[in-house]
């Protein structure tokens, strides 16, 4: 790759302002918010209008370049590592809701468009998003459509895939497509559901740059509670017997101690710094009946000896308890320098077993790990944390998040529930499906990418290994 003349023509194809090309400005690309493995891309390409995306795709597609799609950058897995350079397609000033059809309920969004924003536009309508990851205020639509992005309310609502109705794609060769519902058509599409297929693919089948995305009604009312144990096997035993009984909340989070007390740390609540875990619940729909329903949960949290139980008083209250959720990764750095956010899923019922390994692990390889996840579908998200700057804790680090993930598999789990394979991953896919699986995964990304351009050394096994991925063998040995 000739980057001094690659940089050169792409310059006089999009413009200056829109290719960087020096080391120092680079630094900035080097890795998503999994930041354990870095590498630098040659060139960054910012496009402003798919038109440049698809001139851009051309060029890299002429000239053999690999080329890697990104979002914000929040991705939690490598999914936007440029693991041998290549070109970085950045998509943050494509962030346009193009249009709001209150009609219809949904929106036409650009790929860069942060999350967020379209419920801020749609609220003064009734109207929502309803995927709403931790990253919530920085993620982008498209890197959402490519991680098929979870979030708190995703337990009742669903998560991305549920949510997008269509989108435009640029193919690696450089043409333009668009697969699913168009934004002057009906929801129902003939033929395969390529959209489906296409979400959740981390960026390998094309580079997705506009989006129509489905707007829900907002509930008419809230319930919102902070309900407060002195274990996580007690929690965690809530949680199973409020799904059970036929009650299934808008969102059913759970934060351990050591998570409580960073928060309560950073922000000032009025968390119980003692509690062994705490249950946020929240209960939405029509207000007739959501008392009685509300007295149910309650019923249920005190036979599991719940301490105490907080229900929000106003919207200022909920907000509060839900910024504590959100915000709980970044309050982890007063704990810690760096810390690894593993992604794996259980059945609800396997919850305190769980817990109970983690705990253990953590013991084993004398690092702490806190947790806070969506205890609701049994999607864990343990954060392993240790210190870069000593070579053992990161060898600690990876083995302790290892065994958790495998354990997540001979539970009857899977090593993802919404961040993805990316790099941090792969080993674990030859772990969870079958090699009949994998191929004919193998075989429909070539539909899309026959030359295998496209975010390359992603998912599969027998991707080419970059050094932090042999230290994770070596660590796991």
């Amino acid at each position: 790759m000739d980057i001094e003349t690659n940089a050169r023509e792409l310059r006089a194809l999009l413009g200056a302002d829109a290719v960087i090309s020096t080391p120092t400005e680079l630094l900035v690309y080097e890795c998503d918010a999994y930041t354990l493995e870095k590498f630098l891309p040659n060139i960054v390409v910012l496009p402003r209008t798919t038109e440049q995306v698809v001139a851009t795709v051309k060029y890299c597609a002429e000239n053999k370049l690999t080329i890697i799609p990104r979002g914000a950058g929040t991705s939690l897995s490598g999914t936007v590592l440029a693991v041998d350079g290549g070109v970085m397609i950045g998509l943050a000033r494509m962030n346009k809701i193009l249009h709001v059809d209150v009609r219809n309920r949904r929106a036409l969004v650009e790929a860069g468009c942060v999350n967020a924003w379209i419920t801020n536009a749609a609220k003064p309508h009734g109207l929502y998003y309803a995927p709403d990851p931790s990253s919530q205020p920085a993620c982008t639509i498209g890197g959402n459509v490519a991680t098929n992005a979870g979030g708190p309310h995703t337990l009742k609502y669903g998560v991305t895939t549920n949510h997008i109705l269509g989108f435009e794609m640029v193919l690696p060769d450089g043409s333009l497509v668009w697969l699913g519902a168009t934004p002057d058509g009906g929801e129902d599409v003939d033929g395969y559901d390529l959209r489906g297929a296409v979400i959740g693919c981390e960026g390998m089948f094309g580079i997705v740059t506009r989006i129509l995305v489905r707007l829900t009604r907002a509930p008419q009312a809230y319930k919102t509670l902070l309900c407060v144990f002195e274990t996580i096997d007690e929690a965690s035993q809530a949680v199973s017997d409020i799904i059970a009984a036929g009650i299934v909340p808008g969102a059913l989070e759970m934060m351990d101690q050591p998570i409580t007390q960073a928060v309560e740390a950073a922000y000032k609540v009025g968390l119980p710094l003692d509690a062994g875990a705490v249950l946020i619940i929240e209960l939405d729909g029509l207000a007739a009946g959501l008392e009685r329903q509300t007295q149910r949960v309650i019923d249920l949290c005190q036979q599991n000896h719940s301490r105490e139980i907080r229900i929000a008083k106003d919207d200022t209250e909920r907000l509060a308890l839900w910024k504590c959720r959100k915000q709980a990764f970044g309050a982890i750095g007063r704990l810690s320098p760096n810390f690894i956010t593993q992604d794996g899923t259980v059945p609800r019922s396997k919850l305190p077993e769980l817990m109970r390994f983690i705990r253990a692990t953590s013991e084993k390889y004398g690092l702490r790990i806190p947790n806070v996840f969506h205890a609701g579908d049994g999607n864990i998200h343990p954060l392993v944390l240790y210190d870069e700057r000593d070579p053992d804790q990161i060898h600690r680090a990876i083995a302790a998040g290892n065994e958790i993930l495998q354990r997540c598999l001979d539970l009857g789990g899977s090593v993802t529930g919404e961040h993805g394979i990316g790099v941090e991953k792969i080993d674990f896919m030859e772990k969870q499906h079958a090699p009949a699986d994998l191929a004919a995964m193998q075989k429909l990304r070539r539909v899309f990418d026959p030359e295998h351009r496209c975010n390359p050394h992603k998912i599969f096994p027998g991707s080419k290994r970059c050094p932090g991925l042999i230290i994770k063998k070596q660590a796991a040995a």
